[in-house]
């Protein structure tokens, strides 16, 4: 039953610019896609915009959470606009304009982010009011946000206290203040300072500052000082960290570099250009983010021709000014969050997790409940499962590019640690060829071959398999394939799950856990599912993966073990055993398959809600399955969907995940002792992602 809904949407507020509310949006965002399923986002009054551009927030949140909006539609006026209105004494026009794009979007979605203006440029002295005013007609709650940078304490609490006194004084409850961008050692005086002073229901939260969010892109530098790139233009996004300045001979300089050093020299230092660039390749010094060459020179010809055989640069830009005005100007540039800055992004909700109580704050902010689940409720759930309870999974292929950067995304996630099999220094070469920004220091590397394991596994190995004619130098030889590796670490428990695939074939994945893991107790098979995200719901389609033919016992295992999967990850199984006739209409041994594997799984799990045989349209199709099977629990609304064989359900699973866009998490390997998943050798970073994630969560319960 749905409770009455009494909040569809909270209004975050800041009382400055530069408050960095940026990372309480995004965070927030990411909450709120966990807890309900259709979230909007909407921004009364924009920056203005340059002819056809399209609203940084806006853009940003649209990209990153894949918001069914456009982007006219998440705002109302620009800044010009409203100091235009407000001049003429027009601000009525103002607030209704805002009430009817509100209202639009709260009849589309569940719940609504409403973001505040940034307080920059003209007319932002009356901005405050005008905020408190949206607030209030709109008739929703606020979350305030202020900076503490260049404040003392009292000024900071002081702050905050007035802010909240201005919106309770025009009845606008205020659920949250966060004081952001604080000294991490003044984080608990900052909290006590609020509680003391705040009505006990107000929740009270600090955020130290991050020094990561405060370098900006050299993609923020160019913009700002209207610079030209030269080289390097993919890697754009890499943050500028230390600025120094190339004005000594290269020696002397070169000690000066630090990691994720800003360059800034003259264009015509060629010894400074390509002694940086060649120090970023070195192990032996730090990388470098960019290089900004000064005064509008360019480097000769024969020092371009150089740089252009390189295989990976660094950006390189060009800019008029001299140096020193140059480093002054890219020092006071704000740095900003956009779409493709997905780092800063992943930054910025784990500082919001990490310093938020999520729990208690999206208690106060959502009022009801939703029914169901939806794919991003799904993934949402799964990260934080994963993260309560944090696993150790190896991934085989620790040399494949897409494993590197889904690495890379996973310790930014916290959501698992990682050890990767390969050779240390290969891996260091190519994620700096790559320009991955991974710390190898976050996650374990093992080669197989030096490891300290390697000749326990290999006994332990020999002994599994001497019966199979294995004598202990073949076990030896099998050892050094990372596949079997891998799955010994997991056996031996000193790794949690395994995943691979990327480069291997399936075959090559599973015959290792198949021989040394083996099938849990009361199984025979293996069998796999895929975690279907379709637009509404998460619906889980066995077996599409492993077994082509299987018999009636084996679908009913696989139906079985599938419910498992469902309950394991928050989904309720109504099992639809697929056929291609729905109840006792159809005759023929494919369909009588199907019809004794229903019974069996009946007979053998009564409390499981399970209907076959039953057509597909039947089994999803509320309609047309209350028309086929009336009296069925299952028609119309099967969650798990069970096909009778491989050819059947690797097609569908293929043509839906093609038709409609649905995300297919898996194939999700089900029936072992232990956790081994398999990646298709088409895989993206995303499929990777999200396969070690389920493979931790599946070792929370082995």
């Amino acid at each position: 039953m749905t409770k009455r809904q009494s909040n569809k949407a909270i209004y975050i507020a800041t009382t400055e610019p530069n408050s960095g509310k940026s990372i309480v949006s995004l965070g927030l965002m990411e909450l709120l896609l966990g807890r309900v399923a259709k979230v909007g986002y909407f921004r009364p009054i924009i920056d203005d915009l340059a002819e056809g551009g399209i609203d940084n927030h806006i853009n940003t949140m649209i990209s990153n959470f894949n918001l069914d909006l456009k982007p006219f539609e998440a705002y109302a006026f620009t800044r010009k606009e409203v100091i235009h209105k407000n001049n003429e004494g027009r601000k009525d026009e103002i607030i209704g304009k805002i009430i009817e794009k509100y209202k639009y979007l709260e009849d589309r979605f569940d719940f609504i982010l409403v973001e505040g203006t940034s307080f920059s440029g003209e007319g932002s002295i009356i901005e405050w009011d005008i905020n408190v005013l949206i607030a209030k007609n709109l008739g929703i709650p606020a979350i305030l946000i202020a900076s503490g940078i260049g404040k003392t304490l009292d000024d900071l609490v002081g702050h905050l206290l007035m802010a909240s006194d201005s919106f309770n004084d025009k009845h606008v409850e205020v659920l949250a203040v966060i004081a952001n961008k604080v000294q991490p050692e003044n984080v608990k005086l900052v909290i006590d300072g609020l509680k003391n002073d705040l009505p006990k229901k107000v929740l009270v939260y600090a955020i130290p500052i991050n020094p990561i969010l405060a370098n900006p892109s050299i993609k923020e530098i160019v913009d700002a000082l209207d610079g030209e790139v030269l080289f390097g233009r993919s890697n754009l996004d890499n943050q500028a960290g230390h600025f120094s300045v190339g004005a000594m001979q290269l020696p002397n300089y070169l000690n000066y570099l630090e990691e994720k050093s800003l360059v800034i020299t003259p264009g015509d230092r060629a010894d400074i250009i390509l002694g940086a660039l060649q120090a970023n390749i070195s192990l032996n010094y730090p990388s470098i983010s960019g290089i900004v060459l000064t005064a509008g020179l360019m480097p000769g010809e024969s020092v371009i021709k150089l740089i252009e055989g390189l295989s990976d640069i660094v950006p390189i830009i060009s800019v008029q000014g001299g140096t020193f005005g140059v480093t002054n100007a890219i020092g006071n540039i704000k740095s900003q969050i956009y779409a493709k800055n997905t780092h800063k992004i992943n930054i910025s909700i784990n500082d919001f997790r990490k310093y938020i109580e999520e729990d208690a704050l999206v208690d106060r902010i959502i009022t009801f409940e939703t029914n169901g689940i939806t794919p991003r409720m799904f993934q949402y759930n799964l990260l934080k499962k994963a993260r309560a309870n944090k696993k150790h999974i190896v991934l085989a292929e620790g040399l494949d590019e897409r494993i590197l950067k889904a690495t890379k995304e996973l310790i930014d996630l916290d959501a698992v640690n990682i050890t990767l099999l390969g050779n240390r220094e290969e891996i260091e070469d190519k994620i700096i060829a790559l320009d991955i920004e991974l710390d190898l220091d976050k996650i374990n590397i093992i080669e197989p071959v030096e490891s300290g394991y390697f000749m326990d596994y290999a006994e332990t190995l020999f002994e599994i398999r001497k019966n199979k004619n294995i004598n202990l130098a073949m076990a030896k030889d099998l050892m050094e394939d990372v596949s079997y590796f891998g799955t010994m670490m997991v056996l031996k428990g000193d790794a949690d799950g395994m995943v691979s695939g990327a480069v291997h074939t399936t075959q090559h994945t599973i015959r290792p856990a198949l021989q040394l893991i083996k099938t849990k107790p009361g199984f025979s098979i293996v069998s796999s599912v895929f975690f279907m995200c379709l637009e509404d719901r998460v619906s889980i389609y066995g077996d599409c993966a492993i077994n082509p033919n299987p018999t009636a016992e084996q679908l009913a295992e696989i139906a079985i073990s599938s419910a498992g999967t469902s309950l394991a990850f928050g989904i309720e199984p109504k099992i639809a055993m697929l056929s291609y006739s729905s109840g006792s209409s159809g005759v023929g041994e494919d369909v009588e398959r199907v019809r004794k594997a229903t019974e069996i799984v009946r007979d053998k799990r009564p409390e499981l809600k399970v209907a076959g045989p039953i057509q597909y349209d039947a089994a999803v199709d509320i309609l047309v399955g209350k028309s086929k099977m009336p009296d069925s629990e299952v028609a119309g609304q099967a969650s798990v969907l069970i096909f009778p064989d491989l050819n059947t359900g690797n097609n569908t699973y293929k043509a839906v995940q093609r038709e409609t866009k649905a995300l297919a998490i898996g194939p999700v390997i089900q029936g072992l002792n232990k956790p081994v998943n398999d990646l298709s050798r088409g895989c993206t970073v995303e499929d990777i992602v999200n396969t070690v994630i389920v493979t931790a969560i599946q070792a929370q319960d082995s």
